[in-house]
């Protein structure tokens, strides 16, 4: 988690963290106790309904946040 915040600090994302429910993949390991990160996707809200949206311009640094923090766990 702090190697994420730091990644997130050095592109200017404000990284926090709250336990939460929902219906990702990553339900399938969170169930068996395994630590699991989700949210690394862009911005956006109203899910699912006529009010759905997402902010384009957090496409780009959610990905470089993502290619971060996947070569920093590689190496």
């Amino acid at each position: 988690m702090a190697t994420i915040e730091e990644i997130g600090k050095d592109i200017g994302i404000n990284v926090t963290w709250q336990a939460a429910g929902g219906g990702s993949d990553a339900n399938l390991t969170a169930v068996l106790g395994v630590p699991t990160l989700d949210g690394f996707g862009p911005i956006g809200g109203g899910f699912h309904s006529d009010e759905e949206y997402l902010e384009l311009d957090s496409i780009a640094p959610r990905i470089e946040m993502l290619k971060r923090v996947l070569t920093t766990l590689a190496k």
